[in-house]
């Protein structure tokens, strides 16, 4: 296993990111986190510096819709640590409503957020790790990647599924020039943007899923649904199951 000591992390001000930015500080990395929130970002980044002196953590500000600014953040990232030796696209909107119901505004923030921000931010580290000519970079999509969801879903399964698509791209076109690509695909995860959704009985308690994640970033694999049980199952029973059950998803 190579060892990726500087970590950047996107949407790192609260739930999985900053669940993974802990996780990695506890491992000794040295971490560049950014979010829009930066209030929290700067305790969270105090917080870690206090815990775990020997690493170094910096911070920025960064709406990833911004799409210019992912690359001027990454690059200067790159400069402070002096190289980015794994990067994780993070940062997601679950907004969705229901098609047709008149809500477009909030299906557009929820496309554009997960799949072109995302698209930027893969663009942005691909680039950098082509000039180091290693990296990794891993990408959350999600366990609704699988098929096309209904209700407040649709939106976000499609983001989701675009990304991958993405994600798989990426793969192909760098895998003979050092750089790793993962995909990653948490299932219900107990997070601020999970818990707006109404919660399920499936759901992972945060620092358990926030480990589970590290964990699968760490092993660098392709694809790997977070947590495996019960979402590795579950995934080829969704992707057979008949349209009528697929409310239950959602």
């Amino acid at each position: 296993m190579v060892l990726r000591q500087n970590i950047l992390i996107t949407g790192a001000s609260s739930g999985l990111g900053e669940g993974m930015a802990r996780q990695f500080a506890a491992r000794g990395r040295n971490l560049a986190l950014c979010a829009r929130r930066t209030d929290r970002l700067d305790a969270l980044a105090a917080e870690l510096r206090a815990a775990y002196p020997g690493i170094t953590v910096f911070t920025s500000s960064l709406d990833v819709n911004e799409h210019d600014r992912v690359f001027t953040v990454f690059d200067r990232f790159r400069a402070d640590l002096g190289s980015l030796d794994r990067v994780i696209v993070n940062a997601g909107l679950g907004k969705g409503r229901p098609v047709g119901t008149g809500r477009f505004d909030a299906n557009r923030q929820t496309l554009e957020t997960n799949f072109v921000a995302a698209a930027a931010q893969i663009e942005a580290a691909a680039g950098i790790f082509r000039e180091q000519r290693e990296g990794h970079l891993a990408v959350l999509s999600s366990f609704m990647a699988i098929r096309g969801l209904p209700k407040n879903s649709t939106a976000y399964a499609a983001s989701k599924a675009g990304i991958s698509a993405f994600v798989a791209g990426t793969r192909a076109e760098l895998r003979r020039k050092g750089i790793a690509v993962t995909e990653i695909r948490p299932g219900y995860i107990e997070s601020e943007m999970y818990d707006r959704t109404g919660g399920s009985p499936l759901a992972t308690p945060a620092e358990a899923g926030a480990r589970a994640l590290a964990k699968a970033v760490e092993a660098e694999p392709k694809l790997a649904y977070v947590p495996s049980w019960p979402w590795v199952p579950l995934a080829v029973a969704v992707r057979l199951a008949p349209e009528r059950l697929l409310r239950r998803f959602a």
